[in-house]
Protein backbone atom coordinates (compact mmCIF):
# COMPACT_ATOMS: atom_id res chain seq x y z
CA UNK A 1 0.00 0.00 0.00
CA UNK A 2 1.90 3.68 -0.99
CA UNK A 3 0.41 7.16 -0.37
CA UNK A 4 -0.28 7.49 -3.97
CA UNK A 5 -2.75 4.98 -4.52
CA UNK A 6 -4.67 6.15 -1.30
CA UNK A 7 -4.40 9.50 -1.91
CA UNK A 8 -5.52 8.49 -5.81
CA UNK A 9 -8.67 6.65 -4.43
CA UNK A 10 -9.25 9.77 -2.64
CA UNK A 11 -9.26 11.71 -4.87
CA UNK A 12 -11.42 9.97 -7.11
CA UNK A 13 -13.81 10.45 -3.78
CA UNK A 14 -13.95 13.94 -3.82
CA UNK A 15 -14.46 13.76 -8.13
CA UNK A 16 -17.31 12.33 -7.12
CA UNK A 17 -18.54 15.50 -4.99
CA UNK A 18 -17.91 18.01 -7.89
CA UNK A 19 -15.77 20.09 -5.64
CA UNK A 20 -18.78 21.60 -3.72
CA UNK A 21 -18.75 22.13 0.08
CA UNK A 22 -16.38 19.77 2.52
CA UNK A 23 -17.67 16.65 3.75
CA UNK A 24 -15.83 14.17 5.29
CA UNK A 25 -16.38 10.93 3.53
CA UNK A 26 -18.84 8.43 5.78
CA UNK A 27 -15.56 5.66 6.92
CA UNK A 28 -18.13 4.05 9.73
CA UNK A 29 -19.47 3.04 6.21
CA UNK A 30 -16.82 1.27 4.68
CA UNK A 31 -15.34 -2.00 6.04
CA UNK A 32 -12.31 -2.47 4.01
CA UNK A 33 -9.36 -5.28 4.75
CA UNK A 34 -6.73 -4.37 6.63
CA UNK A 35 -3.55 -3.74 4.09
CA UNK A 36 -1.06 -3.84 6.82
CA UNK A 37 1.34 -0.27 7.89
CA UNK A 38 2.80 2.32 6.33
CA UNK A 39 5.49 4.83 7.11
CA UNK A 40 3.06 7.95 8.22
CA UNK A 41 3.61 9.77 11.03
CA UNK A 42 1.83 12.28 12.65
CA UNK A 43 4.28 13.81 15.38
CA UNK A 44 3.30 15.25 19.01
CA UNK A 45 3.36 18.70 17.36
CA UNK A 46 0.86 18.29 14.65
CA UNK A 47 3.59 17.75 11.62
CA UNK A 48 2.64 14.64 9.42
CA UNK A 49 5.46 12.61 7.71
CA UNK A 50 6.04 9.79 5.38
CA UNK A 51 9.19 8.26 5.12
CA UNK A 52 11.26 10.55 7.59
CA UNK A 53 9.84 13.44 5.19
CA UNK A 54 7.38 16.55 6.51
CA UNK A 55 4.50 16.67 4.48
CA UNK A 56 4.58 20.28 2.59
CA UNK A 57 1.07 20.26 1.41
CA UNK A 58 -1.39 21.21 4.01
CA UNK A 59 -4.28 19.99 1.33
CA UNK A 60 -2.83 16.58 1.48
CA UNK A 61 -2.04 16.47 5.14
CA UNK A 62 -5.95 17.35 5.05
CA UNK A 63 -7.26 14.80 2.91
CA UNK A 64 -5.23 11.97 4.58
CA UNK A 65 -6.68 13.67 8.12
CA UNK A 66 -10.60 13.22 6.91
CA UNK A 67 -10.18 9.36 6.17
CA UNK A 68 -8.47 8.94 9.64
CA UNK A 69 -10.01 6.83 12.01
CA UNK A 70 -9.19 5.99 15.55
CA UNK A 71 -9.69 2.31 17.22
CA UNK A 72 -9.40 1.84 20.92
CA UNK A 73 -9.99 -1.04 22.38
CA UNK A 74 -8.54 -1.72 26.04
CA UNK A 75 -4.78 -0.84 26.39
CA UNK A 76 -4.78 -1.05 22.31
CA UNK A 77 -5.09 2.29 20.57
CA UNK A 78 -4.52 2.56 16.70
CA UNK A 79 -5.12 4.67 14.17
CA UNK A 80 -5.77 4.00 10.35
CA UNK A 81 -6.21 5.35 7.12
CA UNK A 82 -9.72 3.88 5.71
CA UNK A 83 -10.63 4.57 1.74
CA UNK A 84 -13.61 2.16 0.74
CA UNK A 85 -10.88 -0.77 -0.29
CA UNK A 86 -8.17 -0.70 2.09
CA UNK A 87 -7.33 0.42 5.48
CA UNK A 88 -3.96 0.94 6.69
CA UNK A 89 -2.41 1.53 10.01
CA UNK A 90 -0.25 4.88 10.57
CA UNK A 91 1.74 5.84 14.07
CA UNK A 92 0.26 8.90 16.02
CA UNK A 93 2.53 9.88 18.61
CA UNK A 94 0.03 11.44 20.90
CA UNK A 95 -3.31 13.37 18.87
CA UNK A 96 -3.78 13.35 15.43
CA UNK A 97 -4.47 17.78 15.54
CA UNK A 98 -3.19 20.35 17.58
CA UNK A 99 -5.68 23.09 18.74
CA UNK A 100 -4.01 26.35 17.97
CA UNK A 101 -6.27 28.95 17.87
CA UNK A 102 -9.81 30.25 19.73
CA UNK A 103 -11.86 32.89 19.97
CA UNK A 104 -15.32 34.51 21.40
CA UNK A 105 -18.36 33.90 18.84
CA UNK A 106 -20.35 36.81 21.58
CA UNK A 107 -20.07 40.02 22.73
CA UNK A 108 -21.28 38.07 26.25
CA UNK A 109 -18.34 35.68 25.77
CA UNK A 110 -20.47 32.23 26.42
CA UNK A 111 -19.09 31.20 23.42
CA UNK A 112 -15.76 30.02 22.44
CA UNK A 113 -14.80 28.73 19.07
CA UNK A 114 -11.84 26.86 18.64
CA UNK A 115 -9.70 26.16 15.60
CA UNK A 116 -7.02 22.97 15.14
CA UNK A 117 -3.56 23.21 12.83
CA UNK A 118 -5.53 21.52 10.00
CA UNK A 119 -8.60 24.26 9.94
CA UNK A 120 -11.29 22.16 11.85
CA UNK A 121 -13.58 25.15 13.79
CA UNK A 122 -16.06 23.93 15.98
CA UNK A 123 -18.06 25.41 19.09
CA UNK A 124 -16.20 23.94 22.68
CA UNK A 125 -19.03 22.55 23.99
CA UNK A 126 -20.32 19.30 25.46
CA UNK A 127 -20.33 17.45 21.99
CA UNK A 128 -16.14 18.81 21.79
CA UNK A 129 -15.37 18.95 25.33
CA UNK A 130 -12.27 19.83 26.70
CA UNK A 131 -10.53 16.96 28.77
CA UNK A 132 -7.35 15.69 31.18
CA UNK A 133 -5.27 12.70 30.61
CA UNK A 134 -3.35 11.18 33.72
CA UNK A 135 -0.38 13.59 33.23
CA UNK A 136 -2.53 16.90 33.08
CA UNK A 137 -2.42 17.62 29.61
CA UNK A 138 -5.39 18.91 28.06
CA UNK A 139 -7.29 17.67 24.92
CA UNK A 140 -10.60 18.57 22.62
CA UNK A 141 -12.63 15.77 21.13
CA UNK A 142 -12.40 17.10 17.41
CA UNK A 143 -14.63 14.76 15.32
CA UNK A 144 -15.68 10.89 15.63
CA UNK A 145 -13.48 9.92 18.86
CA UNK A 146 -10.05 12.12 17.37
CA UNK A 147 -8.45 14.02 19.79
CA UNK A 148 -6.89 17.61 19.28
CA UNK A 149 -3.89 18.39 22.05
CA UNK A 150 -4.18 21.79 22.87
CA UNK A 151 -1.20 23.58 22.12
CA UNK A 152 0.69 25.51 25.31
CA UNK A 153 -0.31 29.00 24.24
CA UNK A 154 -3.98 28.08 24.61
CA UNK A 155 -3.02 27.17 27.65
CA UNK A 156 -1.97 29.78 29.03
CA UNK A 157 -4.46 31.63 27.09
CA UNK A 158 -7.24 30.02 29.30
CA UNK A 159 -5.35 30.69 32.28
CA UNK A 160 -5.56 33.93 32.06
CA UNK A 161 -9.44 34.01 31.50
CA UNK A 162 -10.53 31.38 33.93
CA UNK A 163 -11.50 31.69 37.53
CA UNK A 164 -10.85 29.91 40.67
CA UNK A 165 -13.99 27.98 41.69
CA UNK A 166 -14.42 25.60 44.48
CA UNK A 167 -15.85 21.76 43.26
CA UNK A 168 -16.04 18.89 45.58
CA UNK A 169 -12.54 17.73 44.37
CA UNK A 170 -10.60 21.19 45.47
CA UNK A 171 -10.30 24.51 43.77
CA UNK A 172 -9.93 24.41 40.05
CA UNK A 173 -8.95 26.61 37.41
CA UNK A 174 -12.39 26.63 35.47
CA UNK A 175 -14.15 28.84 32.22
CA UNK A 176 -17.05 28.20 30.61
CA UNK A 177 -18.14 27.79 26.90
CA UNK A 178 -22.06 27.26 25.32
CA UNK A 179 -23.48 26.68 29.19
CA UNK A 180 -20.77 24.39 29.93
CA UNK A 181 -17.85 24.30 32.16
CA UNK A 182 -14.18 23.16 31.64
CA UNK A 183 -11.68 22.89 33.84
CA UNK A 184 -7.96 23.43 33.32
CA UNK A 185 -7.11 21.59 36.64
CA UNK A 186 -6.59 22.08 40.13
CA UNK A 187 -4.90 24.20 42.04
CA UNK A 188 -2.31 23.11 44.29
Amino acid sequence: MSLEKISAQLNNINKLTDGKARKLPPIEKWNPPYCGEIDLQVKSNGDWFSGGTVFKRLSLVKLFASVLLREVEGERDEYFLVTPVEKVKITVEDAPFVLTQWTWLDDNKSKMTVSTNLDDEFVLDETHPLTMNANGELYVLVRRNLLAKVHRNIYYQWADLAKEVVTEEGTELMFSSANHNFSLGMID
